[in-house]
């Protein structure tokens, strides 16, 4: 009709939902989440979490289908996001259901909620249980009682990142330590380097500890204590995660206790 309005274009709407680590700390949230939605994209560690995904709703598929042998990380992730941005851009509502944490060591939904965001399409983010939450619960630790640090292990012996070995210091993907840059057989060779890069720091008895966290509820985590000095020689999963705890802490400032305390 002649002076009407125009009509507004069709446009979705995008939440990112985590299982956990294990299917059973998924959040009551996330899980309302993935009940009710009209469409669900999933990228999942396992079989068992996916088919619990379908059981919930059966309008899910799996974009593990982006994923082949020798096709490089990157392209399969902008693939990914260009496959989720088209199906936001034709008016679908999407639930994107990621392992673990969904915005920890996960490059597609943090891209995905930038673009959707500037296309003006309304994009959110629930938090989730990561690795990280199952390693202070199963190695009692408490990151506020020294402070904790954490990196990506490759780009902390790479980039010769700064840290204070006085807190507690995680290495994530140390399984895979220079996987990116280097053959299968030299993989030794790059835990070897990342092992003398903290022997500058720690002593060689310093205990560190090898961890992964548990898939399923039935199963034990994996924690493997290895002293500094054995590590390059130590048998390890390709999933495990480095921990290194603190050194002793330093000296409280009396100068500083002072300044606090207004004396």
């Amino acid at each position: 009709m002649k002076g009407s309005a125009p009509r507004p274009a069709r446009t979705g709407s995008l939440t990112i939902v985590g299982t956990g680590i294990a299917i059973g700390q998924m959040t009551v949230e996330a899980r309302e989440y993935i009940k009710s939605a009209r469409h669900i994209v999933a990228l999942v560690a396992d079989p068992v979490t996916l088919a619990w995904v379908r059981q919930c709703n059966p309008h899910t598929e799996s974009l593990q289908r982006f994923y082949a042998y020798g096709k490089d990380r990157r392209t399969t992730y902008a693939d990914i996001v260009e496959y989720v941005l088209g199906l936001l851009r034709r008016g679908r509502h999407v639930c994107f259901v990621l392992y673990g944490h969904p915005g920890v060591f996960a490059l597609p939904p943090h891209e995905l909620m930038r673009r959707a965001r500037r296309e003006g399409i309304p994009a959110a983010m629930l938090a989730g249980v990561s690795a990280e939450d199952c390693l202070f619960a199963d190695l009692g630790v408490d990151p506020g009682t020294s402070g904790c640090q954490s990196f990506e292990a490759t780009d902390f012996l790479v980039r010769r990142r700064k840290f204070d070995p006085c807190s507690a210091l995680i290495l994530w993907q140390f399984g895979v330590v220079g996987e990116a840059s280097c053959p299968k057989a030299m993989r030794r060779d790059c835990v070897r380097m990342l092992a003398e890069r903290l022997a500058q720091t720690y002593p060689p008895d310093h205990e560190v500890i090898l961890y992964e966290a548990a898939v399923y509820p039935f199963c034990n985590p994996v924690r493997r204590h290895v002293r500094l000095s054995r590590l390059a020689r130590t048998r390890y999963l390709p999933m495990c995660t480095l921990f290194v705890p603190p050194l002793p802490d330093r000296r409280a400032s009396t100068a500083m206790i002072r300044r606090l305390r207004w004396e």
